[in-house]
């Protein structure tokens, strides 16, 4: 089955840019909607963005949209979230999922992996 690791989190200023990548692992990422999502200290995990295998369907939370950009590269079998103008708020665990609402029925296989989360802090 495979496996996402989730890499480049960090501390940023805030305004600044940062670009988060799920890789997989065990498989490829061909068939698979990735969404990412992240949680807060003290908060539920939320989706932020997620983009269906077709590249069809893709969704933005409205906190982030026009901010956060996401893309797949199936060569490079990852999955990119690029994120512009950075704010405190932004600051959370940020995890990658097969698991999202951007599954297309009959076309992205139904099953559930998590990676392991980045940490994102956004701060002066």
């Amino acid at each position: 089955q495979v496996q996402l690791v989730e890499s480049g989190g960090g501390l940023v200023q805030p305004g600044g840019s940062l670009r988060l990548a799920c890789s997989a692992s065990g498989g490829t990422l061909d068939h698979y909607a990735i969404g990412w999502f992240r949680q807060a200290p003290g908060k539920e995990r939320d989706v932020v963005s997620c983009i269906s295998s077709s590249e069809r369907s893709i969704y933005y939370a409205d906190s982030v949209k026009g901010r956060f950009t996401i893309s797949r590269d199936n060569n490079k079998n990852a999955v990119y979230l690029q994120m512009n103008m950075l704010r405190p708020g932004d600051t959370a665990t940020y995890y990658c999922s097969t698991n999202n609402p951007c599954a297309e029925a009959g076309l992205d296989r139904d099953v559930e992996v998590w990676g392991q989360g980045t940490l994102v802090t956004v701060s002066s």
